[in-house]
């Protein structure tokens, strides 16, 4: 009996005990603080002041900003690679005050032939060049293509028909051939005369009425057929208008302006530059030479799709938008007008005239 009351006794010493750890196990896990792993930043370099194309990468043109350790990439230069970007390296292209230094804004010093020159050459992709090209305010799409649009590029040609040997355009001018002899013995005896002005060589057709014959000659001269379609598509505007002549000066303090002053027009560009493939680049200097008629259209930067067009000619105008040929009737339209004298053309609106200043 007297042992039972002990076992009793210890057993419930042992659940008060257990009891007791319980909570106060627990009261100290809610009240102790969990414990955070601190962030880890390191220090990468950033250029201090602004830095020209080629220019020698220097300490003294350095300094640092702390990143945490998940934003640092491995192209960025850390404090424990100091050595590695001011050992004989060099600016590819100008470096802003503040921007972050990577490895593909550096080079060695060794290679400064390969990035000389203005600093917009470096925009410019490998294998890529520059191609300028005369524009009027119709060819940009009214100037809504300014640097860095991506564009299409359409042409228009106008073709003659010519002779293969001569390279004139058709119809030929027509001579006179005149016997003036005759031997036996040898050839005839011509002569070849041509007038200061020669008639256009025509044909001979026989009328159905009358069957006769009669020698058909061109009323003008030969009409151009144009044809028309887009040769480049997403090239990338390097400049609107000119580049400065010395790029390397320094840019000067604005002037003040009299707001009370007149100001002068703005000057519309007349040249525009764009990135192109060298084929391309001597394509456009063929076109450039022969006259034809470039325009460019703009395109979004995000657009990567290719395209394919067919080339408009007349003859596709009047099948692809369904346009029929007009009847000969016998009746028309009243007034009359001669399209030499009256050519189709808009009708003039109030506010188109533009008063003139006393």
């Amino acid at each position: 009996m007297r042992r039972g009351r002990t076992l009793i006794l210890v057993l419930l010493i042992i659940i008060i005990g257990l009891v007791v750890g319980y909570v106060a196990i627990r009261q100290f896990l809610v009240a102790s603080p969990p414990v955070t792993q601190q962030p880890t930043n390191v220090e990468v370099y950033i250029a201090a002041q602004n830095i020209p194309q080629g220019g020698k990468i220097t300490e003294e043109l350095l300094t640092t900003i702390t990143v945490p350790q998940e934003t640092a990439v491995s192209v960025m230069y850390t404090r424990e690679e100091l050595g590695a970007l001011i050992n004989n390296k060099v600016a590819k292209f100008p470096l802003d005050q503040g921007v972050v230094i990577t490895e593909s804004m550096v080079n060695d010093a060794s290679t400064a032939v390969a990035i000389s020159g203005p600093q917009w050459a470096s925009l410019i992709p490998p294998g890529m060049t520059a191609m300028s090209l005369p524009i009027s305010r119709l060819s940009v799409s009214g100037y809504a293509i300014n640097d860095g649009a991506h564009v299409n590029l359409n042409a228009c040609f106008l073709f003659v028909d010519v002779d293969p040997a001569f390279q004139t355009a058709l119809p030929n001018l027509t001579a006179t051939l005149t016997g003036t002899g005759f031997s036996p013995e040898a050839l005839p005896v011509l002569t070849l005369g041509a007038g200061a002005a020669g008639s256009p060589q025509g044909r001979l057709e026989l009328d159905p009425s009358l069957q006769q014959p009669f020698y058909l000659l061109p009323s003008e001269a030969q009409r151009p057929r144009m044809v028309c379609q887009m040769l480049l598509q997403d090239a990338v505007v390097l400049k609107l208008g000119s580049f400065p002549l010395s790029p390397d000066a320094a840019v000067a303090a604005a002037p003040v302006v009299d707001p009370n002053a007149p100001q002068a027009a703005p000057v519309t560009p007349d040249i525009i530059t764009l990135i192109v493939s060298p084929q391309d680049s001597i394509t456009l200097s063929y076109l450039i030479y022969t006259n034809a008629q470039i325009t460019m259209t703009l395109r979004n930067p995000t657009d990567l799709a290719r395209q394919a067009t067919e080339a408009s000619t007349l003859q596709f105008l009047l099948s692809q938008y369904n346009i029929p040929v007009p009847a000969k009737l016998p009746y028309a339209m009243q007034p009359a007008f001669d399209l030499t004298f009256d050519p189709l053309k808009a009708p003039s609106l109030p506010n188109d005239v533009v008063p003139v200043a006393p």
